[in-house]
């Protein structure tokens, strides 16, 4: 692949309520629909020859959405590019997390998978996809807790603060390395300010 585009899915309900979805599979907000639509529209005035989405429901109707206001093709959907598992914080808000481990439960074990395992699974995904679509430009649509330590691994790009729904992330290939063209670029919800 020459050219990915990395799509965080659409808001969803457990977004709205601070409620940490890991790999549970959650279905998008009316709102996260709406932001989507504007993605789509977006998209259209884009070259992108192709849309791969994790396999949670999130991401998938993101994808979809997408692919049809866009009119780029679906290519599958992959489970190597799922959200990181959160293990015993999923489902929970910030607060009931305090209540259960206290304030400092960012330092215990809970079975949260590490960012290192987090990349191995992109590894094994963009292998794949490299041998499958070589010099393709590919809109990935994920999950912040996915495409984030992605970024750092790949071309050391660290995030402040966390990738924004529907947020746009372009790398290109630049010789034998990933170069960050666009981060977390959220210009066409632009008509949700107003």
């Amino acid at each position: 692949m020459k050219k990915i585009g990395f799509i965080r899915h659409g808001t969803t309900e457990w977004n709205l309520a601070g409620r940490m979805q890991g790999q549970m599979d959650t279905p998008l907000a009316e709102i996260g629909r709406l932001q989507t639509r504007y993605l789509g529209e977006r998209l259209q005035q884009e070259t992108w020859d192709g849309i791969i989405a994790s396999d949670l429901i999130r991401a998938q109707e993101t994808a979809e959405l997408v692919a049809s206001l866009a009119n780029i093709p679906l290519l599958g959907i992959d489970a190597r590019i799922r959200e990181r598992s959160f293990g015993e914080l999923e489902g929970t808000t910030l607060q009931e997390r305090v209540l259960k481990w206290g304030e400092h439960w960012r330092e215990l074990d809970l079975g949260m998978e590490t960012k290192d395992q987090v990349f191995m699974r992109w590894q094994s995904f963009s292998q794949n996809m490299e041998d499958k679509y070589a010099g393709k430009r590919i809109l990935v649509v994920s999950h912040g807790g996915f495409i984030e330590p992605v970024l750092e691994n790949t071309c050391g790009r660290f995030m402040k603060g966390h990738l924004l729904n529907t947020s746009l992330t372009v790398i290109e290939r630049e010789g034998m390395k990933w170069c960050c063209k666009l981060l977390n670029c959220t210009k066409h919800l632009g008509p949700l300010d107003t």
